[in-house]
């Protein structure tokens, strides 16, 4: 099946949607909503791929980070009613409408719900409607307290979803420019790579572990997605999401943040 090359998937991050305080960042999900409903008003289908709910909800509910596997799913609970609140409430002064789904490993790799789950994609997307996907922590544990899991704060999900969905662009909203020789926060020397053709074993010993501390998916997890989501021709951008304007020039084909180049285009 080849790519679809108006359909873009953007993920963006807990580190992006919250505060310092760890508290919903209002203008980050206005500014979000501005730029995607100018991008799908352009002619392009969106699929919005979000972390952001355990954050949100153990800020609510007044949780200290240290919680119970039980508390962390109540807050993920809780959190994702909020999150979907102010999603719906910001698209809709763009007059756009969103649909939420959440998906845990099991989603993927059942085939009757994959093909069940391309469909419902599809016919979202045909209606010119906005879908917003997480994790389903509620449900699953395991994403929450495995070291090595699948989705790792929905950077893998998000290149799943851009696979699943033969999207010819994932966007991964980072809290860094892009993917350094080095890390910045602890090298100011580091150099941004602009492109990367091919994903190595040199490329991958760049990348570092656990990314900020309100996100899990530091550039370790982005670079494991990009490498699954490039094998099947998406390119993949990875980018600052505190600006998320840049997806109008990302759009344009013009160089923003890292690219990585999909390797087998579609048709």
């Amino acid at each position: 099946m080849g790519l679809y090359q108006n359909r873009i998937v953007i993920k963006v991050g807990t580190s992006t949607l919250t505060n310092e305080w760890g508290k919903s960042d209002f203008r980050s999900f206005d500014r979000l909503a501005c730029v995607l409903s100018g991008v799908q008003n352009m002619g392009y289908e969106v699929i919005l791929v979000s972390s952001g709910a355990i954050a949100v909800g153990k800020n609510k509910l007044n949780l200290q980070a240290a919680e119970s596997m039980r508390h962390k799913q109540a807050a993920a609970a809780v959190g994702q009613c909020s999150i979907m609140f102010l999603y719906d409430k910001f698209f809709d002064d763009y007059d756009k409408h969103i649909a939420q789904i959440l998906l845990n490993a099991e989603d993927i790799e059942m085939e009757e719900k994959k093909e069940n789950l391309t469909n419902t994609f599809n016919t979202l997307l045909e209606m010119g409607i906005i879908p917003v996907v997480n994790e389903n922590d509620s449900v699953s544990y395991t994403e929450i307290e495995s070291e090595d899991r699948l989705f790792g704060d929905n950077d893998m999900l998000s290149a799943v979803v851009a696979v699943l969905c033969g999207a010819e662009k994932l966007v991964i909203f980072s809290d860094i420019d892009g993917f350094y020789d080095s890390d910045p926060r602890f090298h100011p020397e580091a150099k941004l790579i602009q492109r990367v053709e091919r994903i190595d074993e040199e490329t991958e010993s760049l990348a570092g572990g656990a990314g900020s501390r309100r996100g899990t998916g530091g550039m370790k997890t982005k670079l494991q997605a990009a490498k699954l989501a490039t094998a099947q021709g998406t390119d993949v951008i990875i980018t600052n999401g505190k600006n998320p304007s840049s997806l109008y020039d990302i759009v344009k084909g013009l160089p923003v943040g890292t690219l990585f180049v999909g390797g087998k285009k579609g048709y």
